[in-house]
């Protein structure tokens, strides 16, 4: 700003406006007038300097933030075609550098000096912090989750099992080191995406970060027990020292909780990754006791009767593995003989995929018997043709077949490694461990299926029991879906939905008894009576059950702080039922535990919209 010129009178004569320096009298009042002008001339400098540079700095913050999105954008993108390919690992190399370019550069900006400075300015800084947040979070990710996870599946492509078909347990312990890297950098993206609110946010950004919550929050649950687990598994293989296994081959035709009856057992021998068969009993050999092998408590009797402790096939009458797991090894152990370091179990369906990858084993008449026609023959084929004890058996060699087949290093790795995950999320493949230490990671981790345990403590369940003796779950096709969401409301809930649709052969009244099970239902040859037991999470009421729409009774009992109804449906051949009840939700959202059969998985969830 100019200092002010000179004035004209009304003379038309020039005035000087300022005095000299110590000047008196009527000549030096303007000049005291002039010193508050001159003030708030330097305070007009300084505050138009200010906002020039917050505008500059508004302009900077602007272009930064233009920089981050479109690189977040770009980031976005480049997530969407990282693919971890089993098969084919190195493809994802390039991908992920070019997502390392994205999010270090989006990270680059939001990191910029003048932009955290403007993350104290009310509203518009609280927009800015979730834009830094989610750029570093990103980038934290790119850098040091997602390559871990890259080198962990190059191992399984090619290099978890060597020559000789044993597992190389050091590959495995450096997977699981870097696995344990992912994990950490993963969790602490968590927390850091979970303190951002998105209701103070804005539009779309409140929207990504939602988002990218959701995403690091079940990345988080997953990678955390897997690197857990990956941190058990050269332990669990016999690197430092030999374990003896029990592998449960569970029987579908015949349903328990888990997935059946226990139909047969192959004792493996793990040491420094080789597994090799030692020893097979089918549960015929291993018949009913007179009193349960283990004490079982009050509330096991009253929902379970003493039949969980005395046959071995009903071990798997509890929808809790671990307390399966613990009456087979102690039956094992006063029948047979031996430690016992953990016991896994799997049913047909998942061991009809891995023979799928490893080729056809000797079937239980001769011949090769394909993954295609496992299921049936040993569902169907095997209990028509032959007796009780022999049908067990042949039952106990095929499985121990499967897992020589494993042992001796058969079947391409990445394939086998989809068919045992898909195991897993189908819950079809259970694990205990009898080390104190072990089960508690496993007990942890989906594997572990402790269903009683404090992890699943917030999950239902909906399970299925024979209640015939039959042999006929391969005709039994079972499914469960959602209806009639209540997402809002102080009650949120949802309709789990079971349908049991049983299609036997037209000549199933010619089964043989062995196959038909117990007589005394209500119904020609072939009816098959089943019990469904529905489980509340841990404090809740008991479930009302309703079966095609009408409330029905049964037996209440309470199992380790859940109530437990159990009803039980009556099906001739051709018949079908739908057995409701009403869910919680929990967050919007809600995980059923289940039976898995031959057509469903052992997990149904539910999220709402």
């Amino acid at each position: 700003m100019e200092h002010p010129g000179p004035s004209e009178t009304g003379t038309g004569t020039v005035a000087p406006v300022l005095t000299e320096p110590g000047a008196s009298g009527p000549a030096a009042l303007p000049a005291a007038a002039a010193a508050p002008r001159r003030r708030r001339r330097t305070v007009l400098r300084v505050v138009l300097a200010v906002l020039v540079l917050l505008l500059l700095a508004a302009g900077w913050v602007t272009l930064r933030a233009a920089q981050a999105g479109l690189a977040l954008r770009d980031a976005a993108a480049g997530l969407e075609v990282v693919d971890i390919d089993l098969e084919d690992p190195g493809t994802a190399a390039d991908d992920l550098a070019a997502l390392r370019t994205h999010t270090s550069r989006a990270r680059a900006a939001a990191a910029d000096p003048v932009w955290r400075a403007a993350e104290v300015v009310p509203v518009a800084g609280e927009q800015l912090t979730a834009v830094r947040v989610v750029a570093t979070v990103a980038d934290d990710v790119a850098r040091d989750a997602l390559p871990a996870v890259r080198d962990v599946s190059a191992l399984l492509d090619g290099g978890l099992r060597r020559a000789d078909g044993r597992v190389d347990v050091d590959a495995v312990e450096r997977a699981a080191g870097s696995l344990a890297t992912a994990a950490a950098t993963t969790s602490t993206a968590h927390d850091r995406l979970a303190a951002l609110d998105p209701d103070r946010l804005v539009g779309r950004l409140a929207d990504a970060v939602r988002d990218a919550q959701g995403v690091a929050s079940r990345a988080d649950a997953s990678l955390g027990p897997a690197a857990r687990g990956a941190a058990l598994l050269p332990e669990l293989l016999g690197a430092d020292g030999p374990r003896t296994y029990l592998v449960l081959a569970l029987n579908s035709a015949e349903l328990r909780a888990p997935g059946g009856i226990v139909g047969a057992i192959t004792a493996v021998w793990a040491e420094d990754g080789a597994l090799t068969v030692v020893g097979q009993r089918s549960t015929v050999e291993l018949g009913v006791l007179d009193s349960p092998v283990l004490p079982l408590t009050a509330e096991e009797l009253a929902t379970h009767t003493d039949r969980l402790g005395r046959w071995l096939q009903n071990a798997s009458l509890t929808p809790h593995f671990p307390r399966t797991a613990e009456l087979v090894a102690a039956r094992w152990q006063r029948d047979v003989g031996g430690p016992v370091d953990g016991v896994v179990a799997t049913d047909p369906l998942a061991i009809a995929r891995v023979v799928d990858v490893v080729g056809p084993v000797p079937g239980p008449d001769g011949g090769a018997l394909t993954g295609g026609a496992l299921v049936h023959t040993l569902l169907r084929d095997v209990p028509l043709t032959h007796p009780d004890e022999e049908s067990d058996a042949l039952f106990a060699a095929v499985a121990a077949s499967v897992v020589s087949a494993v042992g001796q290093g058969e079947g391409a790795t990445p394939e086998l490694v989809r068919a045992l995950v898909r195991a897993v999320d189908e819950r079809r493949l259970r694990v205990w461990s009898a080390h104190v230490d072990e089960q508690e990671v496993v007990a942890g981790s989906v594997v572990g299926a402790a269903f009683l345990g404090p992890g699943a403590a917030g999950d239902p369940g909906l399970f299925l029991d024979d209640a015939s003796q039959s042999k006929l779950g391969l005709d039994l096709r079972t499914a469960v879906d959602f209806r009639d969401a209540r997402c809002d409301g102080p009650a949120p809930r949802v309709t789990a939905v079971l349908t049991l649709d049983y299609r036997p052969p037209a000549d199933v009244a010619t089964f043989p008894v062995s196959v038909l099970g117990a007589r005394g239902l209500s119904g020609p040859p072939g009816t098959l009576a089943t019990v469904v037991s529905a489980w509340a999470r841990v404090g809740d009421p008991a479930a009302t059950v309703r079966r095609d729409g009408a409330v029905v009774g049964g037996t209440s009992t309470t199992v380790a702080g859940r109530q437990v109804q159990q009803v039980t449906s009556v099906l001739l051949p051709g018949g079908r039922q739908e057995v409701a009840v009403d869910l919680p939700l929990r967050d919007g959202a809600v995980t059923l535990w289940t039976t898995p059969t031959v057509t469903s998985p052992g997990v149904a969830s539910f999220r709402c919209p």
